[in-house]
């Protein structure tokens, strides 16, 4: 009998029973939308369990980012990353601005802080970077070189739920750090998002932004969008963050397993990782990417499927920008591979996937 097929992420989802419990609390109330209770305690919650304020629940990761821009008004050019998923760049074009890219650091595969400053011009009014599969950027570095030259930082952290920098949560980082809630990452609530802002004013703000631009009297004083979250949503949320801390306990094992298993082939490198990494990922970087593409195919040839992210470089999604010549973001892209680590992921699991690398590699 062939083995069940591994994929590279599985949602992490409470017993149905305990979801059902707060869906019942939906019928009871008849809420469904606009800022229902199970979306206010959930608000109240994930603040207490991520160790941040101002957090307001949005639609999405991607609406996350275009709140944010809007938000800070912001019009011209903004740094940002060409290793990411494509909704960086896509919510950077849809309000109107233009993203320059900056190339990554091809240990960390985060923003590479050292070449920011040479891509500031008179129309530079933002930097956004992305906290790579979890993995906390040079945010003291960042946040020193906007406030030289008076512009916003906005976080794209949506892999980042869990991730800290230092003693902090790396949420309460830049003017917005924005998240992703979708059912592929560490919490979900299916589909979600959220924005964290650093003033009680901004994210009041926000908060007027996803409501259509209403404020508390229902006058439209923004120019808004809906950006709500359901309660239908928001109760996934709730019986899933009963499970976030086991869910963080078990990536971290694995992914220790995996490098115990995979550290003895020399023709393959890890990301290097902070201490406050939330292990989203389990990145693997080949020395070519016809010997990523052997691994893969291989482990495809017995129903086990990892990704390539983040593939292509976006830099190079010519229909969406203008080509910008990246080439560690362009040479990583190619040689990279991403290991399936979910929750439910086994040891067996993880030892068959080491297995079939080392058969191909070692």
């Amino acid at each position: 009998m062939p083995n069940n097929p591994i994929y590279v992420t599985k949602p992490s989802l409470a017993p149905l029973s305990e979801f059902t419990q707060y869906l019942e609390q939906v019928w009871e109330t008849g809420v469904l939308t606009h800022n229902g209770p199970l979306v206010q305690k959930l608000e109240s919650e994930l603040e207490n369990k991520l160790h941040t304020s101002n957090l307001s629940l949005v639609t999405n990761g991607t609406v996350a980012i275009q709140m944010a821009i809007k938000a800070l008004e912001l019009k011209g050019e903004i740094i940002t990353t060409p290793f990411s998923w494509v909704a960086t760049v896509s919510a950077i074009k849809w309000e109107g601005c233009t993203p320059i890219f900056c190339d990554i650091d091809e240990n960390t595969l985060n923003i590479d802080v050292s070449k920011i400053e040479g891509l500031i011009t008179k129309d530079t009014v933002a930097i956004m970077p992305v906290h790579v599969f979890g993995n906390p950027c040079d945010v003291e570095a960042i946040e020193s070189i906007a406030k030289k030259h008076n512009l916003k930082v906005i976080y794209d952290a949506a892999h980042a739920v869990g991730t800290n920098y230092g003693e902090k949560s790396v949420l309460d980082y830049g003017d917005i750090s924005t998240i992703s809630l979708h059912g592929t990452k560490i919490f979900n609530t299916a589909e979600g998002g959220a924005c964290i802002a650093n003033s009680t004013e901004l994210h009041e703000k926000l908060k007027r932004i996803r409501f259509f631009g209403h404020d508390d009297h229902k006058d439209v004083v923004e120019d808004g969008c809906n950006g709500k979250v359901t309660e239908i949503h928001a109760a996934l949320g709730l019986a899933n963050l009963k499970y976030y801390d086991d869910v963080l306990d078990d990536r971290k094992k694995s992914y220790e397993l995996y490098v115990n298993n995979l550290k003895g082939i020399e023709s393959i490198r890890f990301q290097t990782i902070d201490e406050g990494c939330n292990y989203s990922y389990m990145p693997i970087i080949f020395e070519s990417e016809d010997a990523m593409i052997k691994v893969e195919s291989a482990l495809n040839a017995v129903s086990i499927y990892p990704r390539r992210y983040f593939s292509p470089s976006l830099n190079n999604l010519t229909h969406i920008v203008k080509y910008q010549n990246m080439p560690i973001s362009e040479s990583i892209s190619k040689r990279i591979l991403c290991l399936p680590l979910y929750h439910s992921l086994t040891s067996s699991d993880i030892d068959r996937i080491c297995d079939v690398i080392n058969n191909i590699l070692a």
